[in-house]
């Protein structure tokens, strides 16, 4: 049975990613451009969604694995990985990704010219940051590429034996609305003694920490959607309970930052709180989720085919319109407002008339052709 709901959080978790990265553009954290004026207070609201945003993605991934492998073999399911996310990686790495680059360089005095004396000539000279080729935003793709493509054994054989082990240790956990917290000791183990020697790259070699992590919160949604029966009723039940514990762990975890200094004990605390706190959110979307989107419609069906390539489209549209209103003295909320209608206007736009319609350009963006 559909989990329309697993479609609808898929939905607005990539539209919250828009508003991120509109964000992204104000705050003292580095990225590719920056707004004239930074906004340090803004960085709280950012941190709290930057906790779960990603690592529920790749729970909701796990998900979705589950039932793209019920019905295909192992073969047939990497074929289809392949196809629906390395060819948009490409597309994107050659068409969608140069743009910001350039703007970059533009931006940081590193290039002087048109965008065509750029690309394709400089466009993919060297890795970026020091170089200009790069993936980007579009980093998600290839850990979701390897992770489906390496745990197929694992995810069949867990599918072809329901009692395995695993799945009666998953179910009796979930049982419990507590119980389910369990779940965060090995991603406790990443988060304090991996994330320290390994920090975040997107570079996807050398970058174990994301990988570990990421890969850990891709099985947990295949484990867990194999105990549906048990996982779901449990969450809802128990979602304002997960509310309580989630804004209680944001609170600690901020206060922590605020009044202490980094220390070897504070690390450890913290890293405790911040896997507390991601885990409790996840849970709290999936048990409200559960309780009020778990029905169909037509703008659900029309949004779930149109995410992807708002997914691939997006940061470029905001680099570029914050490229021009960088500098201009407006304020922060018109600054805001304009990019992010800005940006889900002008992706509409562009994938109602040049992606939607044509066969042969869906694939580009990840979506199956109209006579596919």
């Amino acid at each position: 049975m559909r989990r329309y709901d697993l479609d609808w959080l898929r939905v607005i978790v990539f539209g919250l990613l828009i508003f991120y990265h509109v964000g992204m553009f104000f705050v003292p954290w580095g990225w590719h451009i920056k707004n004239e004026v930074i906004y340090p207070n803004l960085r709280w609201p950012m941190l709290f969604l930057n906790q779960w945003r990603l690592p529920i993605l790749f729970v909701i991934s796990g998900m979705g694995t589950f039932y793209a492998l019920s019905k295909r073999n192992g073969g047939v399911f990497a074929k289809e990985r392949i196809v629906r996310l390395f060819i948009p990686l490409v597309s994107g790495i050659l068409f969608i990704v140069p743009p910001q680059v350039y703007l970059e360089r533009l931006d940081k005095g590193q290039f002087s010219g048109g965008y065509f004396d750029y690309w394709p000539t400089e466009a993919f000279i060297g890795i970026y940051p020091e170089g200009n080729f790069s993936w980007h935003h579009l980093w998600f793709l290839p850990y979701l590429l390897l992770f489906s493509l390496v745990l197929i054994p694992a995810f069949i054989y867990l599918r072809n034996h329901p009692d395995a082990g695993l799945l009666k240790l998953s179910r009796k956990i979930s049982s419990a609305p507590f119980g389910l917290f369990w779940m965060v000791i090995p991603l406790y183990l990443w988060e304090s003694l991996v994330e320290p020697f390994f920090p975040s790259t997107h570079a996807l070699l050398g970058d174990w920490f994301n990988l570990i992590n990421y890969c850990t919160l891709f099985f947990y949604g295949f484990l867990l959607i194999s105990v549906q029966d048990v996982f779901w009723p449990t969450v809802q039940a128990a979602r304002r309970s997960y509310l309580y514990l989630g804004l209680l762990a944001f609170s600690l975890l901020i206060g922590l930052r605020i009044v202490f200094e980094d220390s070897t004990l504070i690390h450890f605390i913290e890293a405790g709180l911040k896997v507390v706190n991601l885990w409790a959110w996840i849970l709290v979307l999936f048990g409200y989720a559960s309780a009020y989107l778990n029905t169909p419609s037509k703008a659900l069906k029309y949004a779930n085919e149109a995410v992807y390539p708002f997914y691939i489209l997006h940061q470029t549209i905001i680099i570029v319109l914050g490229y021009y209103l960088m500098h201009v003295d407006l304020s922060f909320l018109t600054k805001f407002s304009i990019m992010s209608i800005g940006t889900f206007g002008l992706t509409w736009v562009i994938y109602e008339v040049a992606i939607r319609r044509w066969s042969v350009i869906r694939p580009l963006f990840g979506l199956k052709s109209k006579n596919g």
